[in-house]
């Protein structure tokens, strides 16, 4: 599948590719591993042509299954799997004509760069002089040409990475399949290597399935995510819509950090939570909940607002809002947000923002609250005060697996 001119080649949303069938579809894909009970169960995803798909999930939650099954080298006991619209089962993974990189690379030692990279040509009875000139041609797009006759024992980490990327690009495959590339690089390698991967994708327009155990990676990578826990898929969906709105409390607690808590209705209108009162209209999802009911609530780190005490009691946040300055969190004081007075318990530096703990003071039981609040600032002066906006905060389903393949194609 050589890569073309246009956007929509490679925009898996853009107009062009509107309609289009999917170059990788998962229909109900079900696999367990003989005696042990794991595997993944009724799986359904679809890969749109350019499209970049990062799946994510903890150790021994059937990712790396997932694309085993999709390769070829694994068997689906039920369910379908199809590639460019044509049915796979029981198709070896040589007619699968999927490219593969394994998170090892898996480079021959013996052979010279290019000569690694025309190995997939090789094997398909490919001249010699074709297959050194598409060799380059990928190592040009890799920028590697320089290293083309150098041996893989004499590049660097990222650099092998970019041959085992460009030897599975190199006989143009329908879909490409990424086995947590990134995983034996340094951070900082990594973090290069993330944009050149997503750069020759793109540059590529192919359809691509990419495995890891990073979130910042599935979140900063993919057009799309896959969360997957036990076998079972938890939320697909844009990485956007997975941050601001996951589905469940698996979802919001794996994919970045949350503070979660529980709040119970009550017959005031108010929610009751471990740090104070909110009023639940103003909450998303807990409007019109019977009184009673308990909650399970997240909110993200940096979506808390520090400040400090201000004269007359305004509300002096980072943003300069103007408020009551109500101090013991009481609900309609502050429409938009609910303000606390705390005391910090911890305070982190990471360089460009900091990483503190807080009690909330006067909380419900009539002392500081007995569950913390952790918040992500940049902000560097004392605070004494944390304001959480209404919309910042999310109340959450059961962790029940995901009903539908995605709501943000």
């Amino acid at each position: 599948m050589a890569a073309e001119s246009t956007a929509a080649s490679t925009d898996p949303h853009a107009p062009g590719n509107a309609g289009k069938a999917p170059a990788v579809e998962v229909r109900g894909l079900s696999f367990t591993y003989p005696g042990s009970g794991q595997g993944v169960q009724d799986i359904d995803l679809a890969i749109a042509p350019g499209e970049m798909l990062v799946c994510v999930g903890p150790s021994g939650c059937g990712k790396t299954t997932l694309l085993r099954l999709i390769a070829g080298f694994l068997q689906p006991d039920r369910g379908q799997i199809l590639l460019g619209g044509k049915d796979q089962a029981g198709r070896p993974p040589r007619e699968r004509e999927c490219g593969i990189v394994f998170q090892s690379y898996a480079l021959f030692p013996t052979m010279s760069v290019w000569e690694n990279v025309a190995y997939p040509l090789r094997v398909r009875g490919v001249g010699a002089d074709e297959r050194r000139r598409r060799a380059l041609e990928l190592l040009t797009l890799t920028n590697l040409a320089q290293h083309a006759d150098r041996m893989p024992g004499a590049l660097s980490g990222g650099q092998q990475q970019r041959v085992a990327l460009a030897r599975a690009l190199v006989f143009e495959p329908r879909a490409l399949l990424l086995d947590e590339p990134l995983s034996a690089l340094d951070a900082t390698t990594r973090t290069i290597m993330r944009a050149e991967i997503l750069r020759i994708q793109r540059a590529r327009g192919i359809a691509t399935l990419m495995i890891t155990h990073d979130q910042d990676e599935a979140l900063s990578m993919g057009d799309r995510v896959a969360v997957l826990r036990d076998g079972l898929m938890m939320q697909f969906d844009t990485p956007q819509r997975l941050y601001d709105a996951p589905d469940n409390e698996f979802v919001a607690g794996f994919v970045g950090r949350a503070n979660l808590f529980d709040a119970t209705v009550a017959g005031d209108g108010t929610l009751r939570t471990p740090f104070g009162a909110m009023p639940a209209a103003a909450i998303a999802g807990a409007a019109g909940v019977s009184a009673g009911a308990v909650l399970r609530m997240m909110v993200r780190p940096e979506r808390i607002e520090p400040a400090a005490s201000a004269e007359n009691g305004a509300w002096s946040g980072d943003r300069g809002e103007a408020g009551t300055g109500d101090r013991g969190g009481v609900p309609g004081a502050d429409p938009s947000g609910t303000i606390w007075p705390v005391k910090i318990i911890d305070d982190v530096f990471h360089g460009a923002t900091r990483r503190v703990t807080v009690q909330v003071l006067g909380a419900a039981s009539g002392g500081a609250s007995p569950e913390p609040l952790v918040l992500e600032t940049a902000r560097r002066s004392p605070f004494d005060r944390v304001r959480i906006p209404h919309d910042a905060v999310r109340v959450l389903s059961s962790n029940a697996p995901a009903s539908t393949t995605s709501s943000g194609a």
